[in-house]
């Protein structure tokens, strides 16, 4: 036997003993159960008896597999795209909200489904920035509107941009192009909505170019960096630069960015602005000498009573900050992110070329910064109202729908809670009896989470988990929750919405529904002239193929 023998001998002796004995202490573990499910609560909601049956998943195997077998590819043009951003909806969030919406109809909730959970096509797109491996909304909402990465804190810009560096963001060369300048240069009509202001990022990075995603009213940059010059901040770019100003419907909050400080608005909120500008005044004349007819509003009244007809270009600026959450709103003042939605696909339907919409449910984010599970939640589900509005103004056959969100967020779905149990509401129990909940985050702020005297940590049990402003659980303490690096989910439906399926860059988004309309650099490799077909937008099915084939054949014939 050679040496290489008998040390290979050696080592199968070795490893064998070594995981047997690692085997032996394994089982020693005391005989407990691996799961523990949560007790049944008056909330419980039981679930469907015949679930008992193995037909009943089979049947829902065969319709699932049905539609699947059904679904055609349409790869004619898009006229028109919306774009809906769930800022900050994570997957864990559509689990969520899905099981939270399931239950508010009086379902278990889990077998439930979002409207944009039935888009015949999904996919994940990666989020990290140029120089990050967590996005925030800055370098994501640049991906998926100009389909270029760059770095955190910075909007429309190349990564040759580092966060506060203005003289940088001030080179031409360094700016990149967003969705909404391809949609105008080709003649259709564009459009933001936002429950956010519309300063912010998500919205901005589509008509802004900034080093810091903060900087929204002038004052804000003499904050940051006293002695900047020519630095224009992003209100002043959304009125006074393209494609800011050529944008026909800008909806959401942020009115104080707009107003010098020593105006006030209709509410008697006292303007943000040091530089004077009356960015309002400015928008209205500047539409005057175009002679165009405008509308500017403030309120849900003058939302809903609103002639689309006889506006031209519509700016509503519904709060002086964020739009309140949903359901801390003013109803009688604040409109509806579905109310927002009716109005600005009525406004884009009157454009003959097509038009692109970005629409953003933005304060899913903020809720989860805040461990505040109930609104963040609450806000997904008036979201995905938004959508189901838009998917019944529109056709699938010329309209592309993409659904998706900018990053993740640390909320988890965890433990092992019974089938049916409250989203926000069940408890399980640790080894050291104390008590945890469906839902926690991995950071952020909580008022409960350790006893004062005691510094123990706190029991949930007793908490009013049922308040929609209760501050989940969390591990880490933060005075604000992070976001997350996990892929994000990408829903389309219509026109080359079986593009955006697999795993891809975010920076691929905007590309597509470029392709789809026919805009921007992808268009060059669009086809440039359509089949035989005269639609719009047509379907691939087998059918379909097999008429063509047929006709190929005669004409050789």
């Amino acid at each position: 036997m050679t040496m290489v023998s008998r040390l290979s001998m050696q080592t199968v002796v070795f490893l064998a003993v070594y995981l047997s004995s690692t085997c032996a202490r394994y089982h020693d573990f005391p005989q407990k159960p691996i799961l523990k499910f949560a007790d049944i609560t008056d909330d419980f909601k039981p679930r469907d008896a015949a679930e008992n049956t193995a037909s009943y998943w089979q049947s829902q195997s065969m319709a699932a597999l049905q539609r699947h077998l059904e679904t055609s590819l349409r790869t004619g043009p898009a006229k028109n795209v919306i774009l809906f951003l769930g800022d900050g909806m994570s997957i864990a969030t559509v689990t969520a909200a899905r099981i939270y919406l399931g239950q508010l109809n009086n379902q278990s909730g889990e077998e439930y489904q979002l409207s944009f959970e039935q888009f015949p096509f999904t996919g994940l797109s990666k989020t990290y920035c140029v120089d990050s491996q967590v996005a925030d909304s800055a370098c994501s909402g640049t991906a998926y509107l100009t389909g270029v990465k760059n770095n955190i804190q910075t909007l429309g810009v190349t990564a040759d941009v580092t966060s506060k560096d203005w003289r940088a963001m001030q080179n031409p060369a360094f700016h990149t192009h967003s969705i909404i300048e391809w949609a105008q240069e080709a003649g259709k009509g564009t459009g933001i909505v936002t429950t956010c202001k519309v300063t912010d990022a998500s919205p901005a990075a589509g008509y802004a170019h900034s080093a810091y995603r903060y900087w929204q009213n002038d004052q804000d940059i003499l904050k940051d960096v006293p002695g900047a010059k020519g630095v224009q901040d992003i209100a002043s770019q959304l009125i006074e630069n393209n494609p800011g100003k050529g944008i026909k419907v800008i909806l959401g909050g942020g009115r104080g960015n707009f107003i010098p400080q020593e105006n006030q608005d209709e509410y008697s909120n006292n303007g943000l602005r040091g530089d004077g500008k009356d960015l309002i005044k400015v928008w209205k004349s500047q539409k005057e000498v175009a002679n165009v007819s405008t509308s500017y509003i403030t309120n849900r009244d003058q939302l809903l009573d609103l002639d689309v007809n006889t506006t031209d270009y519509l700016l509503g600026l519904f709060h002086h900050g964020h739009m309140d959450y949903h359901l801390h709103a003013d109803s009688s003042l604040q409109p509806t992110l579905a109310e927002m939605t009716t109005l600005a696909i009525k406004m884009m339907q009157k454009e003959e070329n097509g038009y692109f919409l970005f629409i953003e449910g933005g304060r899913i984010d903020h809720g989860h910064h805040e461990n505040r599970a109930h609104l963040a939640l609450d806000e997904t589900v008036e979201f995905d109202k938004a959508i189901e509005i838009a998917l019944n103004m529109t056709s699938q056959e010329d309209t592309l729908i993409v659904v998706t969100a900018d990053h993740s967020h640390t909320m988890t779905i965890n433990g092992y809670p019974r089938r049916g149990s409250d989203i926000f509401t069940t408890l399980m129990t640790t080894m050291d009896n104390l008590t945890y909940s469906t839902l926690s985050y991995a950071n952020g702020p909580n008022n409960h989470r350790f006893e004062l005297n005691s510094h123990e940590q706190h029991d949930i049990s007793t908490d009013p988990r049922e308040d929609p402003d209760y501050t989940f659980p969390t591990i880490h303490l933060l005075n604000y929750e992070t976001h997350d690096g996990q892929d994000v989910g990408v829903y389309a439906r219509g026109p080359s919405a079986h593009l955006l399926v697999g795993n891809y860059e975010q920076s691929l988004i905007p590309h597509v529904m470029g392709y789809a309309a026919r805009i921007g650099p992808a268009a060059a490799i669009a086809p440039k002239v359509e089949t035989l077909l005269t639609s719009s937008s047509y379907s691939v099915t087998p059918t379909l193929i097999l008429v063509l084939f047929s006709v190929i054949i005669l004409v050789k014939l």
